[in-house]
């Protein structure tokens, strides 16, 4: 990982620009790299604490839960380096075709009644064309709708036709989750059988269908401190609304197996750096957060985190719904966000058509 020392006699102003944002302003790349660099414990705490300044400024004490539904897994096409569900690579991840409607509706059953927000149906394959398996992605999202149990959300993959984001956004897809999963400089790392220019493709017909986006990204791959940073700025070029930090667990059978953890404060860290950098979105903390932060999960919200995914991953467990309600009771925190509440997010430009899978296939 590359490495930069602060000098001490020259901090990082962290309370100026702390100062800043919360009167409206914005850092620049260079400074919100400044703000990765840092190293000591006592300056990280300290840009911790203007983390939680800042969300609690743009959003309060309400907390955005989701969970997810493996719609279809194993034997995807696609090679990412970090997912146990690519057919090429040997996980032993369960495989089946897409799901019924009895499994779907169990799951937006039980999000209604533990107050989750969304639930995302996620499925593991290249992307999503016209036919039949569209037809039937839209009449899962319809019954959810229908149920009025949790908003339907989906993450289905690559999108090469706008006809078939105008058909979600009909069907009642609200918000779509697509990662960048990197900096556009690391990404042919993790993923060589579609490219960066196909997730921003796939954003923009997104867009243009008027559905908001869930993309965000996993650290812990082998990245630099510079790519985490140009992965924020990326996000906040394409307006994502909803921004999940994954951290890589690795699974054995991925070309990331053996990859080193990230310690638990260069995760916090990255979490504040990434509420600096996108003061008013839902920053998400999704796959790996028990494997990698175990006791200290409940600072993730301190580093600034507005959201969290709740119940099992794809092809890994998380701990009891149960326990993550009663973490955030006792932190005084509200899980009960709006399901349509996007309103309060300034609204990025989006470079459409120019500018998923995750730790354990959490979202395409």
């Amino acid at each position: 990982m590359m490495t930069k020392s602060v000098d001490a006699a020259n901090p990082v102003p962290v309370a100026g620009l702390g100062q800043r944002i919360l009167g409206g302003g914005e850092i620049t790349r260079s400074e919100a790299l400044g703000l990765f660099h840092i190293e000591s414990s006592a300056d990280i705490f300290d840009l911790l604490s203007w983390a939680n300044r800042i969300r609690e400024h743009f959003k309060g004490n309400k907390i955005h839960l989701c969970s997810i539904v493996n719609a279809k897994a194993g034997a995807c096409s696609e090679n990412c380096s970090f997912c146990a569900q690519s057919s090429f690579h040997q996980t032993g991840s369960p495989r089946y075709g897409f799901v019924d409607p009895a499994p779907v509706q169990e799951a937006a059953e039980e999000a209604g009644q533990n107050g989750i927000t969304a639930v995302g149906l996620v499925a593991a394959w290249k992307g999503l064309n016209e036919g039949p398996m569209l037809d039937e992605v839209c009449d899962r999202v319809r019954e959810m709708k229908a149920s009025g149990k949790t908003r339907p959300d989906v993450s289905l993959g690559i999108i090469k036709s706008q006809r078939v984001a105008d058909r979600l956004k009909e069907a009642g897809v609200e918000c779509y989750g697509h990662n960048l999963e990197s900096s556009r400089r690391f990404f042919p790392k993790t993923c060589t059988t579609h490219t960066y220019d196909d997730r921003l493709e796939t954003i923009g017909h997104l867009k243009q269908a008027g559905i908001k986006i869930c993309s965000g990204g996993i650290i812990g791959m082998g990245e630099t401190r510079e790519d985490r940073c140009d992965l924020a700025f990326a996000l906040k070029e394409i307006g994502a609304n909803v921004v999940p930090i994954n951290i890589l667990n690795p699974i054995k059978g991925t070309p990331f197996e053996k990859n080193e953890p990230l310690p638990v404060l260069e995760i916090l860290k990255t979490i504040a750096c990434f509420r600096f950098i996108l003061p008013r979105q839902e920053i998400m903390i999704a796959g790996g957060r028990t494997v990698n932060l175990r006791d200290a999960q409940s600072l993730i919200f301190m580093a600034g985190a507005s959201a969290l995914m709740v119940g099992n991953y794809l092809t890994t467990l998380n701990q009891p719904v149960e326990k993550d309600l009663q973490m955030l009771k006792d932190l005084g925190l509200d899980p009960s966000w709006d399901k349509h509440g996007f309103s309060d997010q300034a609204e990025a430009g989006c470079a459409c058509g120019e500018v998923g899978k995750v730790t354990e296939a959490v979202a395409v």
